[in-house]
């Protein structure tokens, strides 16, 4: 099973996947990770006891791939606890590139089955605490579990 290497100009994040739950989404972060489409983009939004935002482009929370992938709203894996993995999007079934890391359960909730969780920090989700809004993205490897 493959994993995530989330490296920041704060620390390095391990994350691994719901390919159960969410294979669409999986895949679609491992191909854009592969191409590097991540390198060097910024955490753009950033709101305390809540979430780290990235994935933008244009560094502005507007841009994205090129297309949308499908929610995946139906799995086992669908709260947003610390260090889960969710697709961003702006209204159902848009999503693309633009995902975040939740900081706590606090304030996230709402979001149950409405973004879709692909993933979970395993190592280094004290890291989430320390990114800061505009904090570099510097690489996302992808590697054998």
């Amino acid at each position: 099973m493959e994993k995530a290497i989330i490296t920041t100009n704060r620390g390095t994040m391990e994350v691994e996947f719901f390919n159960d739950d969410a294979p669409k989404a999986v895949a679609n972060f491992i191909k854009l990770s592969k191409e590097g489409f991540y390198n060097g983009l910024t955490w753009h939004r950033v709101i305390p006891d809540f979430m780290i935002q990235g994935g933008c482009p244009q560094g502005t929370g507007a841009g994205g791939p090129g297309y949308t992938i499908d929610c995946e709203l139906d799995g086992d894996n669908q709260y947003h606890d610390r260090g889960v993995l969710s697709m961003a999007h702006a209204g159902r079934n848009t999503g693309g590139s633009q995902f975040f890391v939740c900081h706590s359960r606090n304030n996230t909730s709402h979001l149950d089955r409405n973004h879709t969780v692909f993933g979970k920090v395993v190592k280094g989700v004290d890291i989430v605490d320390d990114i800061r809004q505009g904090d570099a993205i510097e690489s996302i490897e992808i590697v054998e579990g």
